[in-house]
């Protein structure tokens, strides 16, 4: 079961084996042993792919319960020597990744000499179980109810550029001002352009920017935004470090974004490992830690008077 969860997780036979301590040989042995013995396909193998049979997907969910019974049943018997230790995967968007999990997970790393930690960053929705995650970083609306999340932080998202696009472009003072600029756009695969929605005293209204600059990575996003290459609409979370050293400069915060918090999410509250539930608890001082001082960046700031219109000359 071990090798067949770790083989769906890894995409590979052999890659599985080696991370089990079996060769290439034992473990294409093994897991035909294990269809003779089911009567079933339970993979379809080839040279580049493996991929689940409805047997097979069906079997694996169950195998990932089991051994997670199991893993309960070892520490129910060594609670009081449970400790961070084997393989912690984490997954995180890309943006909050670098500059807030990743860090954390080397700190966490630096303090549990027995454990190893793999950080995988994408800006799009990882499923935990396919993927082999333990613990899951998102900000905003979750999907999944198979999990369980725990919030971290509050977050919002606000509008912000560059002070040489705002010195070129002037500063928007409403929301019907967004027309007249060049705003980045954040579009994930097979997805729609993330909306830019706002609290106005009549109620959520929503922007969609046609924007002539389209990316599927946040991170991108954040970088033109810094480059002067127009406005964007980041999660503070993202871009507090950059406001702060006055790389980019919080706009509209008058009109705040609709809030969304930053959680942590993982397959199960029963059989959470000592890796991942140590290193959520973790994360939880981290981001409480300096919850303060990020959500202080987007704090409203006096935008430069507007020019006043030059008088005509009166006809002589």
């Amino acid at each position: 079961m071990q090798l067949f969860v770790c083989a769906v997780a890894r995409g590979s036979l052999s890659a599985a084996g080696r991370e089990l301590g079996f060769s290439p040989a034992v473990a294409s042995k093994r897991m035909t042993r294990l269809e003779a013995a089911l009567g079933v396909r339970l993979l379809q193998r080839s040279s580049r792919r493996l991929t689940l049979t409805a047997e097979g997907a069906t079997y694996h969910e169950r195998c990932v319960a089991i051994l997670a019974d199991v893993r309960e049943a070892e520490l129910a018997v060594t609670a009081g020597q449970a400790e961070a230790r084997g393989l912690l995967h984490v997954s995180a968007p890309v943006d909050l990744g670098r500059r807030w999990v990743g860090p954390a997970a080397a700190d966490f790393a630096a303090a549990h000499p027995e454990l190893r930690v793999r950080v995988s960053l994408s800006d799009r929705v990882v499923d935990l179980l396919d993927a082999g995650v333990d613990v899951a970083v998102r900000i905003g609306a979750l999907g999944d109810s198979r999990l369980v999340s725990r919030r971290l932080a509050r977050s919002r998202r606000v509008v912000c550029g560059a002070p040489a696009y705002l010195a070129r472009r002037g500063w928007p003072r409403a929301l019907a001002d967004l027309d007249a600029h060049a705003c980045i756009v954040l579009q994930r695969p097979g997805m729609r352009a993330l909306s830019w929605t706002f609290r106005t005293e009549e109620g959520l209204h929503t922007v969609r920017p046609a924007g002539r600059l389209v990316a599927d990575s946040g991170d991108l996003v954040r970088d033109w935004a810094v480059a002067g290459h127009g406005l964007a609409f980041k999660s503070i979370w993202d871009v507090a470090a950059d406001i702060d050293a006055g790389r980019l400069v919080p706009l509209l915060t008058d009109l705040p974004s609709r809030g969304s918090a930053v959680h942590v999410l993982y397959p199960s509250r029963r059989f959470q490992p000592a890796r991942a539930r140590l290193f959520v608890d973790f994360l939880a001082e981290r981001f409480a830690a300096h919850e303060a001082a990020v959500l202080a960046a987007a704090t409203p700031r006096a935008a430069p008077p507007a020019a006043p219109r030059r008088a005509r000359p009166r006809p002589a």
